[in-house]
């Protein structure tokens, strides 16, 4: 995707508090996604969703397709995608969404949708990712942001954030180390992909640039890792 000539348009799809949704317009107004991209609409499955009204707060269209007011998935589904295209769209972004997408709404938005999972992806899918990165004994955990494709957490990755696990992490620990590096590595890599650094394609990414470097603005002193996969790991 390249959006030189006018600003992305971009939807999120919640379930909860929507912090990294919340994080992403703050980004959007005064942050590294000020100018390449606005917020048309942030949706969500739960009408008790904080991030709904917090996301009002802040000024942004906001709306609810509960998924307890269809009786098959597909009914949810197509009335999602409904509402997704009341507004126009150019990037959908996956933000604590928890609902597992069909293969049918995936091939709908083919190349559009990205989405956050705190593990270092293809390790680790699914939930409960902290605790069972403790349980296995790892030493490193993190974070990945990838294309979404029909296959759960399978979808070519555009960035990942790495850190060390500590002797005395427990899985709240972890849970609050990585959720301060999805706040950077998010809207980094929407970043990238808004001025046309990456492209994504309908089941691959394109990387026009090899490598995401740390900057002074807005990165935290947490002395980890942080690294974007080559093309050649891409494809």
């Amino acid at each position: 995707m390249t959006q030189t000539q006018q600003q992305a348009r971009i939807q999120i799809l919640i379930s909860g508090t929507g912090s990294n949704a919340l994080n992403i317009a703050k980004e959007v107004q005064q942050g590294v996604l000020k100018g390449l991209g606005e917020i048309t609409q942030v949706i969500s499955n739960r009408p008790t969703a904080k991030g709904l009204a917090a996301s009002q707060e802040m000024g942004i269209n906001t709306a609810c397709v509960d998924h307890k007011d269809y009786e098959t998935k597909a009914d949810f589904e197509a009335a999602l995608i409904a509402k997704i295209e009341e507004k126009p769209y150019d990037i959908i972004v996956l933000a604590g969404f928890m609902r597992i997408l069909s293969a049918e709404f995936v091939s709908h938005f083919a190349g559009k949708v990205i989405n956050i999972h705190p593990s270092l992806l293809p390790d680790y899918k699914g939930l409960n990712t902290h605790q069972r990165v403790l349980d296995a004994g790892e030493k490193h955990h993190g974070v990945t942001v990838h294309l979404v494709i029909p296959d759960l957490d399978a979808g070519p990755i555009i960035g990942q954030a790495m850190l060390n696990i500590n002797e005395d992490d427990s899985a709240e620990s972890l849970h609050r180390r990585i959720q301060a590096m999805e706040y950077w590595l998010y809207p980094q890599c929407l970043r990238m992909i808004l001025s046309g650094e990456i492209q994504l394609e309908a089941d691959r990414v394109v990387f026009k640039a090899q490598q995401l470097q740390k900057t002074a603005t807005g990165v935290q002193p947490w002395q980890e890792e942080m690294i974007l996969n080559s093309s050649a790991q891409a494809q």
